[in-house]
C-alpha cells in the first residue's frame, strides 16, 4: 500500500501551502475596509497566473453568458471562489452562520425533521460547501461527506474539528476503492453527501442536457439509492444576507419496491435532469456562483 500511495500524484488546491493561513491571520487583524481591497488584489493575481483555471472559466462564461466575457467577467468569477472560501474560514473559526430554505424544498424540510437515512447530492455553486457542516451543527444530523483528500485543505479540516463526530469523511482519491467507501458509509444508517458535479466524485457518470449541450455528470448516487433503498435529496445553497444562506433543494427521489431496474434508474434520469434545470435556470441569473474551473 506504501508503494502504491507513494505512485499516486499528490493532489492539492490551487495557490501555496501557507495561503490558508494567510487569509486567515489577515481576517483576524484587519479590517474589512483593508481586508477586502487585498482579496480583490489577489483575485487579480490568480486571474493572471492560473492559465488553466482561467481558460476554464473564460468558456463556461461565454455559454451562460451569451457573449465572450471580458477580464471584469473572469474577476467576478474568481472573485466568488474566494469570498466563499473566506466565508468556510470564518465558519471554521466560529462564526454563526445559518441556513434557510427556499421555495421548493419542503421534502428537505421533512427529511430534517424524520431520522430517516438519505443521500445528499451537492453541487459546487455559491455557498454549497456550507450545506454539510449546516446539517452537522444547525440541524444536529450525523454526515459522510464525501470528498477527494488534497494536501492543502485547512478550511475542510478546520470545518470538520469544529463540528467534531457528527461529521464524517469518506475520502476517495483512489477510484477503485471509491465504491467501496461509499457503501461502507452508506450502510451506517447516517446522511452519506456527494458531489454531482465532479467527474471525479464519482466511478459512474451520464450525460445530462446542461447550458444548451449534453454533459456528463456523476450519477453513482442513483445507484447507491438502488442498492441501500435511500431516498436521493439534491441541493445547492447561495448566500442570501448577512451570516445566511439559502438552500434550493429538489424534491425527494424515492426507491419502489418491486420495482424493475431499468424502470427505476429511468426515474432517477428524470429525477436528476429536472433539478439540472433548477441549477441551470440559477447560474443564468446568477453566473457566478458556479465554482467549477473545470472543461465544461
Amino acid at each position: 500500500m506504501a508503494l502504491k500511495d507513494a505512485a499516486m500524484p499528490q493532489l492539492r488546491n490551487p495557490g501555496p501551502s501557507w495561503g490558508y493561513r494567510f487569509i486567515r491571520l489577515c481576517d483576524a487583524t484587519l479590517p474589512e475596509a483593508l481586508f477586502r481591497p487585498l482579496r480583490q488584489g489577489g483575485t487579480w493575481t490568480a486571474v493572471l497566473l492560473m492559465q488553466r483555471q482561467r481558460g476554464c472559466s473564460r468558456d463556461y462564461l461565454r455559454v451562460v453568458l451569451g457573449r465572450e466575457p471580458g477580464p471584469r467577467d473572469l474577476f467576478r468569477h474568481f472573485l466568488s471562489v474566494c469570498e466563499a472560501l473566506v466565508l468556510r474560514l470564518r465558519v471554521a473559526g466560529g462564526l454563526q452562520h445559518r441556513c434557510v430554505h427556499g421555495p421548493g424544498s419542503s421534502d428537505m424540510e421533512t427529511w430534517l425533521a424524520s431520522n430517516r437515512p438519505a443521500l445528499l447530492g451537492t453541487f459546487h455553486i455559491g455557498n454549497s460547501d456550507l450545506t454539510g457542516f449546516m446539517l452537522a451543527g444547525q440541524a444536529h444530523k450525523r454526515v459522510h461527506l464525501v470528498r477527494l483528500r488534497v494536501g492543502n485543505s485547512h478550511d475542510t479540516d478546520a470545518l470538520a474539528s469544529r463540528f467534531g463526530d457528527l461529521l464524517r469523511f469518506v475520502w476517495v482519491n483512489d477510484p477503485s476503492e471509491m465504491l467501496f467507501a461509499l457503501k461502507e458509509a452508506g450502510s451506517s444508517g447516517d446522511a452519506v453527501a456527494l458531489q454531482c458535479d465532479r467527474a471525479d466524485h464519482s466511478t459512474r457518470c451520464e450525460p445530462f442536457e446542461f447550458l444548451g449541450a449534453p454533459r456528463a455528470f456523476p450519477f453513482t448516487i442513483y445507484h447507491l439509492a438502488l442498492i441501500f433503498h435511500r431516498p436521493v435529496i439534491l441541493s445547492f445553497g447561495v448566500p442570501s444576507g448577512p451570516a445566511e444562506s439559502t438552500v434550493y433543494a429538489s424534491p425527494a427521489f424515492e426507491p419502489l419496491s418491486g420495482e424493475g431496474r431499468a424502470e427505476a434508474l429511468a426515474r432517477c434520469r428524470i429525477h436528476f435532469q429536472s433539478f439540472l434545470r433548477v441549477v441551470e435556470a440559477h447560474l443564468r441569473v446568477h453566473p457566478y456562483d458556479w465554482l467549477n474551473f473545470l472543461p465544461l
